[in-house]
């Protein structure tokens, strides 16, 4: 029975933070495509709207481009 509801925990654990996941790609992208739909299109001639999904995927290569590549452990540099 104890394994049971360590399967059940497992997977709530699982949904809750793909849920998580889903909300915070939300509040990342969406922001991007308003701003960039209200502010940028008016003001240059030659950009288009974007969708979410581009807004997406924006964020998600500005943050490969731009993290520095550190880690979170307490590594010393030889």
């Amino acid at each position: 029975m104890n394994n049971k509801n360590q399967i059940i925990q497992n997977f709530g654990l699982f949904i809750g933070s793909l849920l998580l996941v889903t909300f915070i790609a939300v509040l990342m992208a969406w922001p991007l495509q308003w701003l960039w739909n209200t502010c940028l299109v008016p003001a240059v001639t030659f950009a288009n709207p974007i969708g979410f999904w581009q807004a997406l995927g924006i964020n998600v290569l500005s943050s490969i481009l731009f993290s520095n590549g550190v880690s979170s452990k307490n590594s010393k540099s030889e």
